[in-house]
């Protein structure tokens, strides 16, 4: 690991947290290429860069957050009843997400798989809703396809946003609630597995990197959101399962050559 390689790491995870592409899967791929050791940073250091998304989030929906003190807002149960099924699901495959699903073929058919969720999003989903519109038993279903992004190559973002199109809610709004949503798991998930590291007996040089991609991925993160909203407000997510299939197909016949 080195300055330049925690910087485009967290680069890679501020742009495809919230790009539905798979952040797991990309950093995944990252850390095989520039052979990142899985015991010295790996899972630990993917988390501190969700850590640095966590920030993006806060920035971005500062005053969306602020809601969840109204007591005239549902905002806050909306977020926790979304939040359920993948903090349940984390719990049970901990152990499969860390160890067996961190595998490059597992990433590829993820990508692949899950483009079929999102051509059918698009090609089915009324889109005629808003965030506001959306009800505790949709955060519910919204959660459970939350919950899915815990397998590689799946994406929180995709999975999210698949859920809100089904309900009928507009790509920019479905993409609104779904960082919202993202909000909660990340900063349990990542705020455990940094604690972990910043506990132990890392090297402050070593702390330095992680320090790098947290601030790496919370500045390209908040440009993603951004921009990709803006981007949602008018076009589809079809440019998007182009690239997961091409991915996908690349991973893939790694494992056939």
């Amino acid at each position: 690991m080195n300055y330049f390689l925690a910087l485009l790491a967290g680069a890679v995870q501020g742009l495809t947290e919230f790009l539905p592409i798979s952040s797991t899967g990309h950093l995944i791929i990252f850390e095989k290429i520039f052979n990142i050791s899985q015991i010295e940073f790996g899972l630990a250091f993917d988390a501190s860069l969700h850590l640095g998304t966590l920030l993006a989030i806060a920035i971005f929906f500062f005053r969306d957050y602020l809601k969840v003190f109204s007591l005239k807002n549902q905002l806050f149960i909306k977020l926790i009843i979304g939040t359920i099924p993948a903090a349940i699901a984390g719990l049970f495959l901990e152990t499969a997400i860390e160890s067996q699903f961190r595998q490059l073929w597992v990433v590829g058919l993820g990508l692949i798989l899950f483009s079929l969720v999102i051509i059918l999003a698009e090609k089915f989903g009324p889109m005629v809703k808003k965030e506001k519109d959306v009800t505790l038993t949709n955060s519910l279903i919204i959660g459970l396809f939350q919950s899915l992004a815990l397998i590689p190559g799946v994406s929180r973002s995709g999975s999210t946003i698949s859920g809100g199109l089904f309900l009928g809610l507009k790509r920019d709004e479905a993409a609104r609630f779904a960082f919202l949503l993202s909000g909660p798991i990340i900063a349990g998930a990542g705020a455990k597995k940094f604690l972990d590291v910043a506990t132990s007996s890392i090297s402050l040089n070593d702390l330095s990197f992680f320090i790098i991609g947290i601030i790496s991925s919370a500045i390209f993160g908040y440009l993603t959101i951004k921009y990709f909203l803006k981007y949602l407000s008018t076009s589809t997510l079809y440019p998007f399962v182009i690239y997961r299939v091409i991915v996908g197909l690349l991973l893939l016949s790694t494992y056939l050559v």
